[in-house]
């Protein structure tokens, strides 16, 4: 039987432990780009001193944000510990990038309402479900009915991000605008 490529081989576990498809794009990505930043050598020829110094160039010479460097890191780390079986030595050694602490902002109420009165139905309807449910965008375009429940005043998510199910507040203010929205 012929050798499975090794980036098959990635693509095949990560199908194999449902992640999802844009982690599957996401790692396959950081793998080619490890393994072309070795000059096209194999990832069992390469240890703990390559991906720091592959992690290190990300940071330094290409700039990328703390969290697009620990993604790059999550996608080796899964190469060698899911795919290659491999345990690396002094991996605990790698300085993981730490992500800046922020804070959010967030609109007043005035600003709120000045945004969603600027936008015509059923974009309306569909901003004001995320900004008072909590919804993100593709959970709010793949609701239906059926997940809206009026009497207890909750709408159920069904396979959210990573695929799991949640249930969540259904403001009492957007009733009127989803039952118009029903009735058109």
């Amino acid at each position: 039987m012929p050798e499975v490529r090794l980036l098959d081989r990635v693509r095949n576990t990560i199908r194999a432990l449902h992640y999802s498809r844009k982690t599957e794009q996401a790692y396959c990505y950081w793998i080619r780009f490890f393994i072309r930043f070795h000059r096209c050598r194999h990832p069992t020829e390469l240890g703990a001193k390559d991906i720091t110094a592959f992690l290190t160039w990300l940071a330094v010479s290409r700039h990328v944000s703390a969290s697009t460097q620990n993604q790059a890191f999550n996608a080796i780390l899964f190469l060698y510990n899911k795919v290659l079986d491999i345990r690396l030595e002094h991996i605990e050694n790698v300085v993981r990038a730490k992500q800046s602490r922020r804070i959010p902002v967030v609109f007043s109420r005035p600003e709120v309402a000045a945004i969603l009165s600027g936008l015509k139905q059923p974009y309306q309807l569909m901003a004001g479900l995320m900004y008072g449910s909590g919804l993100r965008v593709m959970e709010t375009l793949c609701l239906r009915l059926k997940d809206i429940d009026f009497d207890r005043l909750v709408i159920v998510i069904r396979q959210g991000k990573g695929n799991k199910d949640r249930v969540t507040i259904l403001p009492e203010k957007l009733i009127p605008d989803i039952e118009r929205s029903i009735a058109r």
